[in-house]
């Protein structure tokens, strides 16, 4: 559950959500956009936001993702309520970024089916949430294709569906490789959704 900022009465604060919840990647992205934002405004050098991306990426509960702000917004470690940089919608994909989810679509073109979204989602993914997106759907995708290959077979009608299901996957990759470069989302059809 994201927890949105909005201003709080005279004397009152916004109640966090308990250190022991788990976190959404809702929850990451919010924190993963302050952190650059932070960094943009010159408030951490390029280290220092690497090191706080990959906490944000890889907390599990509140209580390890609220320390990564709390010195950015002068909140508590506990409070989880952050406030949008200056109000501003979160930013579109810089250009690495949509490069980055393209390749994720279009490497399986080159054989490596499921392991090249894999690759993508443990290296460029773990600091684009973006990246992440992209990878995560077309692994989820390359997954229920070659579960389809392994299934089908024990029936008649199953032999003819694999070549079909192996293009759709080529068509398929080409165009979530140019959604992600025109920097939109894009999900694919007929797909089992087992990474989250």
């Amino acid at each position: 559950m994201a927890t949105s900022f909005s201003p709080a009465a005279p004397g009152h604060r916004p109640v966090p959500p308990p250190a022991h919840l788990r976190v959404s990647d809702a929850d990451r992205d919010q924190v993963v956009e302050h952190v650059k934002a932070a960094y943009a405004e010159g408030r951490l050098d390029k280290d220092e936001m690497d090191l706080r991306l990959d906490h944000a990426m890889t907390a599990q509960t509140h209580a390890e993702l609220a320390p990564i702000m709390a010195d950015l917004y002068n909140r508590a470690p506990a409070m989880t309520a952050y406030p949008k940089p200056h109000d501003e919608p979160a930013r579109a994909a810089d250009g690495t970024d949509r490069v980055a989810g393209a390749a994720a679509h279009l490497i399986t073109l080159t054989g490596l089916f499921v392991v090249g979204p894999l690759i993508m989602l443990l290296t460029a993914g773990r600091t684009s949430p973006y990246v992440r997106r992209h990878a995560m759907e077309a692994l989820n995708f390359h997954l229920t294709v070659f579960g389809a290959t392994i299934l089908l077979p024990f029936t008649v009608v199953g032999i003819v569906l694999v070549p079909l299901f192996w293009v759709l996957g080529i068509v398929l990759s080409v165009v979530g490789g140019a959604s992600a470069l025109a920097d939109g989302d894009f999900r694919y059809p007929l797909t089992v959704r087992l990474i989250k």
